[in-house]
């Protein structure tokens, strides 16, 4: 073994010994930033020595392009459905089945927190990942091999000797600050916000392209066994503490319970301390812990007769709608926001509740001076489930009508195309304005110190502010004069304000607040055209033609730069200097004056690494063959791109031969 794949096979060994340390331990011996640099260690041996490179290489998690749709799997042994209970007393009767069916006392519990998320299954041969599908009908479920790979916590290698054939079975999930993260994206891309943790997991599992879901930061917990080549243990929870040996994240807080008593009391304790925990459970799972005597017990229709689980109730609050507000978001959007009498709610105090569009109010028929329920979605947002109309006093109750005229500037809102949200579309409106503004001085985009909700309220409403590009004509003077602000305060505002002009051109991409684009496909942008110049003048097509960059995406960016007002915004933002370039430093001018096209399948790197490659060394990479192209590096399966290369005698090259070139 050369030296070179010693190194790599130690790199790798360290990366595997630090996720099973994280993610299974929960016991870090490195800091993030030691991490990534052993990840980019890695990542450029292998970029340097390509046939080195194999699938279970943690830098292989993300598939190289979106597929078309996904495989139906059959499961080898059947994923279950669970039956519910909501009481102690429930729990107790299952209890009197178990020992009717056992025909004995003596046997014991294992009770697991049930996670909210999605049920998978995933199976390992010679302890490498070869697949990962979803429960579907229990019987046969969705192919979702690509994106289980992107997820962290999930091994693509077990160690510890484990069985030739092992399907493990376990719960995928959003955990609430990715969760919180996620909705936030998306409501700076006006995209609709997903309503609960277990909805987002679900969704970004059942992406085509795992190049998405590689950034909602899943994270998956093993709970039972499917197919096993030999027997692990005798005991459940027993094989729950060997899948941790094999580098399988166990959830730390399962525990065994000798008895129906201490099993509800374990239950009652977790029903208090959910809220403590990083993720969403809705209740507990409880099990028999022998399979032998599971085997006994059997089953009934689609579900075990040795496992049950025990639901949480919703917590909800009761509470009176003091006033219905509709606030003005950056796109225009109006959304109807209901002021509550305070009631505390799943540990926090609750003022305020989301009706999320005006068809919501109808359907609920919320009106001002209501008794409601609320309850917190994803125990995260507090949201309006329930009007108890029996309460309502009719003799001064009306319905909450959607409003005529934005409540800011007073010019009249359109329905969007798809009918559910209301959009001020004046641009000049100040609350889109103050919101534009917000977004633009935020942390993940231009990161202005100092310039908070209250200075912006008086900016504009002083109309010292009307566009971005006024924050950088602002004097200190002009500051000192408001209220609240002295010439100190006034003299680090300015100073923020100068500093956000040395931000990467990404950021400023982001802050635009161009509707859908967020700051991950402001980086994508950037890093395609190097200037926020060459950005503007790019045409529709090649807009769609970047990866990860939809038709929706490209048009909402193409028709924002063709718009006179932004343009004269972004000119004077340039006068002002801002940094607009951001300088690629090349590896090498090797490939300078080239233009490659990519076709088919490679077999060792994403479309997108080689084009980041062509860049690096100074070419060009062009998404459609012409007169002007100068090689096509194609892979398998190849298409049209390849038979036009043969038609005009453009040089055809291949992976390894490209690589060579640039080495």
């Amino acid at each position: 073994m050369s030296n070179v794949h010693k190194q790599i096979e130690h790199l790798r060994s360290e990366i595997r010994k630090h996720d099973y340390l994280y993610y299974v331990l929960n016991a870090p011996q490195i800091t993030d930033r030691q991490y990534d640099k052993l990840f980019a260690e890695l990542k450029e041996l292998e970029k340097q020595h390509p046939e080195l490179i194999t699938p279970d290489s943690p830098t292989q998690r993300v598939s190289e392009k979106p597929i078309e749709g996904f495989a139906v799997v059959r499961h080898t042994t059947p994923m279950l459905s669970i039956d519910n209970t909501y009481s102690a007393d429930e729990l107790r009767a299952f209890d009197q089945r178990v020992r009717k069916g056992i025909g004995s006392s003596h046997y014991s519990f294992v009770v697991e927190l049930k996670i909210d998320g999605l049920a998978i299954s995933l199976r390992y041969e010679s302890g490498r990942l070869v697949q990962g599908a979803t429960r579907g009908d229990g019987e046969t479920g969705d192919d979702v091999t690509n994106n289980v790979r992107t997820i962290k916590s999930i091994p693509l290698l077990l160690c510890d000797n484990p069985p030739d054939v092992l399907e493990v079975r376990g719960e995928v999930y959003m955990p609430k600050k990715a969760f919180a993260e996620l909705n936030e994206q998306r409501q700076q891309q006006d995209l609709p916000l997903f309503a609960n943790p277990r909805n987002a997991a679900a969704g970004s599992l059942k992406l085509l392209d795992a190049n998405i879901t590689a950034t909602r930061k899943l994270a998956f917990f093993a709970y039972e066994l499917g197919e096993a080549s030999n027997e692990i243990s005798s005991s459940h929870f027993e094989t729950l503490q060997k899948l941790k040996t094999f580098g399988l994240p166990v959830n730390p807080h399962s525990a065994r319970a000798e008895d129906i008593d201490e099993v509800i009391k374990i239950c009652g304790q977790w029903e208090k301390k959910r809220y403590d925990l990083e993720y969403q459970i809705d209740g507990m799972v409880i099990k028999i812990d022998r399979p032998a005597q599971r085997e006994i017990l059997g089953y009934t229709g689609r579900s075990p007769k040795w496992c049950i689980s025990y639901k949480f109730a919703a917590e909800q609050a009761r509470t009176k709608v003091l006033s219905i507000d509709v606030q003005v978001g950056k796109s225009g959007i109006l959304t109807p926001v209901a002021n509550l009498e305070p009631v505390l709610l799943a540990g926090t105090t609750v003022k305020r509740a989301s009706l999320h569009n005006f068809d919501e109010i109808q359907r609920l028929d919320v009106r001002v001076g209501d008794t409601v329920i609320i309850e917190k979605a994803g125990e995260i947002i507090p949201q309006v489930v329930e009007v108890e109309t029996k309460q309502r006093d009719l003799s001064g109750s009306r319905p909450f009508e959607p409003p005529e005229h934005c409540p800011v500037c007073g010019s009249r809102p359109q329905k969007d195309p798809s009918g559910v949200y209301i959009r001020c579309v004046n641009p000049d409106c100040p609350a889109q304005l103050k919101e534009r503004l917000r977004y633009f001085a935020g942390r993940d985009q231009m990161d202005i110190e100092n310039l908070g909700s209250a200075l912006i309220e008086q900016l504009v409403d002083g109309g010292l502010v009307k566009n971005f590009a006024d924050l950088y004509k602002l004097t200190a003077g002009q500051l000192a004069k408001l209220e609240r602000m002295g010439i100190k305060s006034a003299t680090n505002v300015i100073k923020g304000i100068a500093e956000s002009k040395t931000r990467p051109v990404s950021r400023l991409i982001a802050a635009l607040g161009i509707r859908h684009v967020g700051i991950q496909n402001a980086e994508i942008l950037a890093e395609h055209f190097g200037s926020l110049e060459k950005l503007m003048q790019s045409s529709l097509e090649e807009l769609q033609s970047i990866e990860q960059i939809g038709p929706v995406m490209a048009q909402s960016i193409y028709e924002y730069f063709r718009n006179e007002k932004n343009v004269k915004v972004i000119k004077a933002l340039i006068d002002a200097g801002l940094k607009t370039t951001e300088r690629k430093k090349l590896d090498s001018d090797r490939l300078a004056g080239k233009t490659f096209v990519l076709t088919g399948t490679l077999p060792n790197y994403a479309r997108s690494e080689v084009e980041k490659m062509i860049k690096a060394n100074g070419g060009k990479a062009a998404s459609s063959v012409s007169k002007n192209t100068d090689f096509v590096i194609a892979g398998a399966e190849a298409g049209s791109k390849l038979e036009k290369a043969q038609q005009l005698g453009i040089k055809i090259i291949s992976e390894s031969e490209f690589l060579k070139m640039i080495k």
